[in-house]
C-alpha cells in the first residue's frame, strides 16, 4: 500500500535541509513525485535558485554546489527558478525528477541563490510504499554505496 507525504520548507542561500525518513528496519520506501520551488520574496528581489535533492548529505558552499550533473547517482532531483523585477525575461523554471528511484534513508534539500543570496521556498510529494525484505536491502546496499 502507498501514501503520498509532503514536506515543505524554506532554504536559505547556500543552505541545507535533511528530511528524515530513515526507519529501524528500512522496510519504507519512497520516491519523489513531485518537487517544486516558490521565491521568499516575489516583489523584490532578483534571484536565480537552483534547488537540489539528494541521497547523501552535500555542502552546499563547495564550488561543484552550481552544477547539476545527471550522471552523479547521488541526485533524486533538481530544480531551478528565477525571478527578476526589471522585467527581463529568464528561462522558465524548472524541475527534474528521477521517479524511478526508490530509497529508503534520510534525504539531504540544497540551495544556492547566484542572484542576491534570497532564500527559496521548496515543496516535495514523496510516495510512501512498504519494501519485501529484498527490495529494502538492494535500497540500503545503493545508500551505502553511495556513501564513499
Amino acid at each position: 500500500m502507498s501514501r503520498i507525504i509532503s514536506f515543505r520548507g524554506l532554504l536559505a542561500d547556500l543552505g541545507i535541509d535533511t528530511i528524515p525518513l530513515q526507519t529501524n528496519n528500512g522496510l519504507t520506501g519512497y520516491k519523489i513525485v513531485k518537487f517544486e520551488l516558490l521565491p521568499y520574496d516575489y516583489a523584490s528581489k532578483n534571484s536565480e535558485h537552483l534547488v537540489q535533492i539528494w541521497k547523501v548529505s552535500q555542502d552546499p558552499t563547495a564550488a561543484a554546489a552550481t552544477l547539476i550533473d545527471f550522471s552523479d547517482n547521488r541526485l533524486l532531483a533538481a530544480g531551478t527558478m528565477s525571478n527578476s523585477t526589471t522585467g527581463n525575461v529568464y528561462p522558465p523554471r524548472g524541475t527534474v525528477i528521477f521517479e524511478n528511484e526508490v530509497f529508503n534513508q534520510d534525504i539531504y534539500v540544497t540551495h544556492v541563490d547566484k542572484g542576491v543570496s534570497e532564500p527559496c521556498n521548496y515543496y516535495i510529494e514523496l510516495e510512501q510504499m512498504d519494501l519485501a525484505l529484498d527490495e529494502a536491502t538492494v535500497a540500503t546496499l545503493k545508500d551505502i554505496r553511495n556513501n564513499d
